[in-house]
């Protein structure tokens, strides 16, 4: 297989779903994406919720902060390209005219019966003709997309003039996903798996580190304008954001649990497993 960033070949990586890139690092994952198609074990939306909220309102609001700091003055429309519960959605409209756009009906209509403004459907598709935005926002999604440098072409087709893409995602430097390589070559896959989302509707079919993201999204019309890590995880809400999943063996769960509850305190001097990436819109000429 070819590596979607550098065009080396990339070879077998741990399982044999995996693949790594050994000129870039960038790896892939030939897992099957689903989206509404309730195959694989079931997801506990309201332990998925309660684990992962506290933590994504903390990243977002902080993603708000970086848009104001790199949008061109008087920019106000911001999409939010798989708005999900619609928690950026509620976080940003403060600053700037929000649009959500959502593929999981039953998640996005939650969201719509809430006031918020969000379009069932695939980005692009559903939006309109010669509609354009000031930022673009993919918090958590990029990784699941197959074809990503359509995806990225799209977004260029979208923004207007110097306008911004923020890009927050799981990052392959991180310390939980370098421990759970580790791991996995010793036997134990489920860390790893877990980090991929295998056998969820939407696995991950991405891993990148801040910067094979870059050359790719460079690549695809874009300069980088900032960078940063974000928090990865919080105690508030741990454990149910690692049973959301109901097939996780018990035994399994609670030695997850207690292995990331005793490194949180020392976690800060490793390198997150978040990174949000901003790109601005090049100008043509």
């Amino acid at each position: 297989m070819v590596c979607i960033v550098c065009g080396n070949t990339q070879t077998a990586g741990i399982a044999s779903w995996h693949a790594t890139c050994p000129a870039c690092h960038y790896e892939s994952a030939a897992l099957s994406v689903a989206i509404n198609k309730h195959t694989g074990p079931e997801v506990n939306e309201a332990e998925r919720e309660a684990g992962l909220k506290a933590l994504r309102l903390e990243n977002f609001r902080a993603i708000v902060q970086y848009a104001k700091r790199h949008v061109r003055p008087g920019a106000r429309s911001l999409l939010d390209v798989g708005s999900a519960h619609g928690w950026f959605l509620e976080t940003a409209r403060e600053d700037f005219d929000v649009l959500g756009v959502e593929p999981d009906a039953v998640v996005g209509s939650r969201a719509a019966a809430r006031g918020l403004p969000v379009r069932a459907g695939f980005f692009p598709d559903v939006l309109e003709d010669g509609e354009r935005f000031d930022v673009i926002v993919f918090n958590d999604v990029i990784e699941h997309i197959p074809d990503i440098r359509s995806a990225l072409d799209a977004c260029q087709q979208r923004l207007n003039p110097d306008g911004i893409l923020i890009l927050n995602l799981p990052n392959s430097r991180g310390f939980f996903y370098r421990l759970s390589k580790v791991i996995a070559r010793l036997g134990w896959r489920t860390p790893f798996e877990r980090l991929w989302q295998k056998d969820l509707p939407s696995p991950h079919v991405h891993y990148f580190s801040s910067d094979n993201l870059s050359k790719l999204v460079a690549g695809r019309g874009f300069e980088l304008v900032d960078s940063a890590e974000l928090p990865a995880l919080r105690a508030k809400g741990l454990r149910e954001r690692l049973s959301c999943a109901g097939n996780v063996p018990l035994l399994s769960l609670w030695a997850q649990y207690i292995a990331i509850m005793c490194a949180i305190p020392v976690l800060r001097i490793f390198p997150s497993d978040i990174i949000v990436c901003i790109f601005r819109k090049k100008t043509a000429g």
